[in-house]
């Protein structure tokens, strides 16, 4: 599998299991403090072949995300679920402990950014979704970050990150359902 789009990855761990799964270039931010001269390389990246960002399902990853797509507008998102980027001793989490299957599913499943959107999901769906609030919301916004291939979201991020990734709300609807379907049955 062949990536046209430079892949910005955290390290030189999570670019030896990149290129293990696909072939493809990677920029690497060596950690959270993203310097101007990275900045720089992901912008002429997304100006000549577009970029990925593929970055750890943990905070400082999430940071990471963040910070890129604040300052280079347009780059596509892969997300990796937790569950999936942990390695056999259970300590750590990363993209480097995925397997290759899980990084080629996550590279199949890349979402691109559209900030002029206009969501039909409103923070009142989420709120009714119990997804805002309460003592389940957490573990509901992780299943439908997972079920929708989005990532993980705070409830903060949750609604920015359904717009920007054009979620439309049937498809919203459907995985919530799902997810309240599985409390039910347990």
């Amino acid at each position: 599998m062949k990536i046209k789009e430079i892949i910005v990855v955290e390290g030189k761990d999570d670019t030896t299991a990149i290129k293990r799964a696909v072939d493809a270039d990677t920029i690497e931010t060596n950690g959270s403090s993203i310097g101007e001269a990275v900045i720089e390389q992901v912008k002429l990246a997304q100006k000549t072949r577009g970029v990925i960002l593929f970055t750890d399902p943990d905070f400082p990853g999430e940071k990471i995300r963040h910070t890129i797509a604040e300052k280079v507008p347009g780059c596509k998102h892969a997300f990796i679920p937790k569950h999936e980027a942990r390695p056999k001793n259970g300590k750590g989490i990363g993209v480097e402990h995925a397997s290759v299957d899980s990084i080629r599913a996550a590279l199949r499943e890349v979402k691109e950014e559209m900030e002029d959107y206009i969501s039909e999901i409103t923070q009142e769906d989420l709120i009714d979704a119990g997804l805002l609030g309460g003592p389940n919301a957490r573990q509901r916004r992780e299943k439908l970050g997972l079920h929708l291939k989005i990532g993980y979201a705070n409830g903060k991020q949750l609604y920015k990150r359904l717009k920007m990734f054009q979620i439309s709300k049937h498809d919203y609807l459907e995985v919530v359902n799902k997810i309240i379907q599985e409390e039910k049955i347990r």
